[in-house]
């Protein structure tokens, strides 16, 4: 029997999120170039359309980046970042006021920002590689932080990634940026495999069959699978056709103890975990 980890609750503007039950994250990229849905979202109105429709199909959280982090997207930069961001965040809490939004960003100044301007979460693709100053933004706004695995940066992560043991390297990862983060006095660490980020496609299933071993480090686990090419390139397919390839991985990483789905179809990541919650052999 899976047991689930300990920490159930994440603390979001002093409201308290019950992940014991996995929840959905759903996907708002206000950029012209993101790998499914680029240019979809790229003004306030159609974001806020987005999120409406994520929101009445049972999204917890909404998380909005602006830097496409797919291999070969354009540089952005941090004042660019900003205007992309920054404006939507504030547009959606001020139609959807209770919203928990988490800001998609490797920039310190940009998370800083975005949680200065009401965001919940700071979701970070490089763990604080990629900025030194993150883990100090975080722990000054005592948010809940996603750290995410990658080997090498966007431009390089699929050069060839090359691993000796896949899981054990991706574990003793977490556990040092989990060790300074703690020692920075952060309480809410989310930890996120990274999947398509520096991995092969034998590497993104390995660790999607072996997911529940990340229950070791006794933190929330997000599993972000979404569309991506681990599921088209397999079912040779394409992003557009890959819905029915999503709904079957996100339902094994719930069975592997995923606590937070991040997807673009909230409704079918919805019905995922009220399926597998009927049917579940873990124990809450």
């Amino acid at each position: 029997m899976l047991q689930k980890n300990n920490k159930t609750t994440i603390n979001c503007k002093g409201k308290l999120v019950d992940i014991s039950s996995p929840v959905v994250m759903g996907i708002i990229n206000v950029t012209p170039d993101s790998f499914y849905d680029g240019g979809k979202n790229n003004s306030i109105e159609t974001a806020i359309t987005q999120v409406r429709k994520h929101l009445e199909e049972g999204a917890t959280v909404i998380d909005i980046g602006g830097y496409s982090s797919r291999p070969g997207a354009d540089e952005v930069t941090e004042q660019e970042e900003l205007n992309r961001t920054i404006p939507v965040i504030k547009a959606v809490l001020m139609a959807f006021p209770d919203t928990i939004i988490s800001i998609d960003t490797f920039r310190s100044n940009v998370a800083k920002k975005a949680i200065e301007a009401g965001a919940a979460i700071i979701n970070d693709i490089s763990a604080g590689d990629l900025d030194d100053n993150m883990f100090s933004v975080v722990a000054e706004k005592q948010v809940p932080y996603i750290i995410m695995h990658m080997q090498g940066t966007p431009e390089t992560m699929q050069k060839n990634p090359n691993y000796k043991n896949i899981i054990q390297e991706i574990t003793y990862y977490f556990s040092e940026k989990i060790n300074t983060l703690r020692k920075k006095g952060v309480n809410d660490i989310i930890i996120d495999p990274g999947f398509g980020f520096g991995k092969t496609l034998e590497h993104n299933y390995e660790i999607l069959g072996k997911l529940n071993n990340l229950q070791v480090l006794n933190v929330p686990v997000l599993a972000g699978i979404s569309r991506k090419s681990m599921i088209y390139k397999l079912l040779k397919t394409n992003a557009k056709e890959s819905l029915n390839g999503t709904i079957a991985a996100n339902i094994i990483a719930l069975r592997n103890g995923a606590n937070i789905l991040r997807v673009h179809d909230v409704k079918e990541a919805v019905e995922c975990i009220r399926l597998d919650n009927k049917t579940s052999l873990r124990k809450y």
